[in-house]
């Protein structure tokens, strides 16, 4: 669970530090399966599966993760190291699947967290660029959320922020996600730890 600190902010404007980034954060909930989820519907045809990737390398998992998500500027696994983040993929508690095309090349990831009794986080949800557009998305979304709610699961919840796809907030609304909370995060430029390149994302470099 993500958790803000301190009490709200008050209206106006709140510095920020040279180098540093602020971005909205929304997290969103969902306190039992859809309706449209529980219905039997023919498979949609799309051009890619979604598999298990149990054995994933952590290098060949950041691989992916910044395919994905550098143009969003995700960055947490970033700077973890390849045994911090294979005690998270690898753990029992954490599915992560990859999304492969007819060429079995990896276009997107879902990485779902059952290691809080009775929840699902679904912690990363994309497709690379390429792969967007397609109608792939909200079946994507599907085959998460049937996976999410598994027996004895009774929340399913995620986050997405301003610096992220701005269709994302509205996609996960529209899929029956709740906002529950906003959060203000203040965090490091990741393009100028050296995370990133400093040429994507939307936001701009403050020095």
């Amino acid at each position: 669970m993500i958790e803000a600190h301190g009490p709200p902010l008050g209206h106006g404007y709140h510095n920020v530090a040279p180098g540093d980034l602020a971005c909205v954060v929304t997290a969103l909930e969902m306190l039992e399966p859809p309706a449209a989820l529980r219905r039997l519907t023919p498979e949609a045809e799309v051009p890619v599966q979604i598999v298990r990737w149990k054995d994933a390398a952590p290098e060949k998992y950041r691989l992916l993760y910044k395919r994905i998500g550098g143009p969003w500027l995700w960055w947490t696994r970033l700077g973890r190291s390849d045994a911090e983040i294979a005690a998270i993929i690898h753990d029992p508690r954490v599915q992560l699947y990859a999304v492969v095309d007819r060429t079995r090349v990896e276009v997107g990831m879902v990485e779902l967290d059952f290691r809080v009794e009775g929840e699902c986080e679904i912690v990363f949800f994309g497709l690379i660029k390429g792969a967007t557009g397609k109608g792939v998305g909200q079946w994507l979304m599907r085959k998460a959320l049937q996976l999410a709610w598994a027996p004895g699961v009774a929340r399913v919840w995620l986050h997405t922020c301003t610096t992220d796809d701005p269709r994302a907030l509205p996609f996960y609304q529209k899929q029956g996600f709740e906002p529950f909370a906003r959060f203000v995060e203040i965090l490091p430029d990741p393009r100028l730890a050296g995370l990133l390149p400093q040429d994507i994302g939307s936001a701009p470099i403050i020095l």
